[in-house]
């Protein structure tokens, strides 16, 4: 592994690569991609088909991108969760 290329996290054209970057390319956006609809539908099937999906995260934009299954990109959700239970812990500050 240390002699692949790194890549940038962009979409190939084409799923099955034509060379190593694009392969590695297709494996990274349709794995996670995949991955994450397959998420969201399970999750959906448990919850009931009007749930609603947020992503956050450090590459929300990205998988949000590549997918319709995301409904609402709040990037810092979990930072603004850590920041409220820590205000409600230290009310002097």
């Amino acid at each position: 592994t240390a002699k692949l290329p790194r890549i940038d996290m962009l979409a190939p054209e084409n799923v099955i690569g034509k060379s190593t970057v694009d392969s590695i390319r297709s494996g990274a956006v349709h794995g996670f991609t995949g991955m994450v609809e397959n998420l969201v539908r399970q999750i959906k099937t448990e919850l009931g088909q009007n749930a609603q999906v947020v992503a956050t995260g450090g590459i929300v934009e990205w998988i949000a991108s590549n997918t319709t299954v995301i409904d609402t990109l709040d990037p810092f959700l979990t930072l603004d969760g850590m920041r409220i239970i820590y205000e409600k812990n230290h009310p002097e500050n």
